[in-house]
């Protein structure tokens, strides 16, 4: 029998009744707000109810295509959403994820993100709850970080990573600037090339001299960004077993997901990987062929909350844990989401820090704290972060002719390196 229409929606996708003050509650408006308190592009998305002061706001950050993300918000997810019951949270997220009909995607998957982060923000505010006793409560009392130790040298890496350990950080991540070459995580040089074999031998060393330096205790981290060749990146964690790293990361860019069968093969190095996945779907056949030991999951990119908490419990069951992506060009929203899955999360492994500046705390109220290498909620209901709008608009994105997009890094012949 055909589905009686109400108005120009299906019975199915008319507002549900809820319970309590839920019951009648509808969105009215769902905006995105464009700020640049650190000069990186940021978008967070506010969903606005039929109760005038009852909103959530969630982390819509896509700092390379914000633009694209914001004209999504306003011409397609607001007027799909409103006169929705925002408790709906499950199937709002499943009705936008297909409503464009080609589904994934870093533009509709942040838009989305925006969405359901502030739906479980608006969530945890009504039942009076931090959005992880939402997802099950606490399995820890905070997250513990990794800092990012970078120097031009490795005198200057060991000096910062002695800081941040003097600081209460058990975990550093470790990169050093290649002579005349273009280096990911660290200070350049002028050289506008990346000399991949001259940072495939100093790696190695710098890892050797970090350990002789550190000691045992720190857990060291290193991120390789998916620049070098799959036969590289396996000669280099073969190098890199002795110092006992914590993770490995990125090794492989997306498109050669094939080869971590032979690097499983040849190193018993632990790897993190996922960073430029869109699509929930693309971890599983590493995680459940145990071919990796971390998801390194952007958040947002993958849709928000609701995606990732399924992730995570899927990662649980093959022994994956997880590592949230958390750098500066994620709004402190979004690392108030990471942080409730970290809260939540019983394979949590390990939170990527950034510490907000004084202009980003104006910008966003109740940031998480960053104390003893940890980060820790505030306990507020809901995500526990604000913005405050006015102060937003004072810290507009900054003039750029390509609007944000990532810098083309090439190689000595000329070819683009990835990414």
């Amino acid at each position: 029998m055909p589905e009686e229409q109400v108005g120009t929606r299906s019975r199915l996708e008319a507002p549900w009744d809820g319970v309590g003050r839920m019951a009648g509650l509808r969105i009215t408006r769902v905006r995105p707000i464009r700020t640049a308190p650190e000069r990186t592009r940021l978008v967070v998305v506010k969903v606005e109810t039929s109760e005038p002061d009852l909103y959530g706001i969630g982390c819509a950050t896509f700092t390379q295509r914000a633009d694209a993300v914001v004209q999504v918000v306003n011409e397609y997810l607001d007027p799909f959403l409103r006169g929705r019951n925002p408790g709906d949270i499950e199937d709002i997220w499943q009705s936008v994820h297909v409503s464009s009909y080609w589904r994934n995607g870093p533009i509709l998957h942040n838009a989305l993100s925006g969405v359901d982060q502030a739906l479980w923000d608006l969530k945890g505010k009504i039942a009076g709850l931090p959005v992880y006793e939402l997802l099950g409560g606490r399995c820890r009392r905070a997250a513990p970080l990794y800092a990012h130790a970078s120097g031009r040298d490795f005198a200057e890496v060991v000096e910062n990573a002695r800081r941040y350990i003097g600081e209460g950080y058990r975990y550093v991540r470790a990169q050093v600037a290649i002579p005349n070459s273009e280096t990911y995580g660290a200070p350049s040089s002028d050289a506008v090339w990346f000399d991949g074999p001259a940072y495939r031998r100093i790696t190695p060393r710098l890892f050797e001299h970090l350990r002789s330096q550190l000691g045992e205790e720190v857990e060291l981290l290193h991120d390789v960004h998916e620049r070098i060749a799959p036969p590289d990146t396996i000669s280099l964690a073969r190098d890199l077993e002795p110092y006992r790293l914590f993770f490995y990361e990125d090794p492989l860019a997306p498109e050669d997901v094939g080869w971590f069968r032979l690097l499983r093969q040849q190193s018993a190095i632990p790897i993190a990987m996922g960073e430029l996945f869109v699509n929930p779907a693309e971890y599983l056949p590493l995680v459940a062929e145990r071919l990796i030991d971390f998801i390194r999951v952007h958040v947002s990119t993958i849709g928000g909350i609701t995606p990732a908490r399924k992730l995570a419990a899927a990662g649980e069951l093959f022994g994956v844990r997880t590592a949230w992506h958390g750098p500066g060009d994620v709004s402190p929203v979004g690392h108030a989401a990471n942080l409730h899955l970290d809260l939540s999360s019983s394979n949590f492994g390990i939170q990527e820090q950034h510490i907000f500046s004084e202009q980003a705390r104006e910008v966003f109220p109740g940031t998480p704290e960053v104390t003893d290498g940890m980060l820790w909620p505030n306990d507020r209901p809901g995500l526990g972060v604000d913005v405050d709008e006015a102060a937003a608009a004072r810290y507009p994105y900054p003039e750029d002719d390509l609007h944000g997009s990532w810098t083309t890094v090439r190689r000595g012949d000329g070819g683009v390196v990835r990414p």
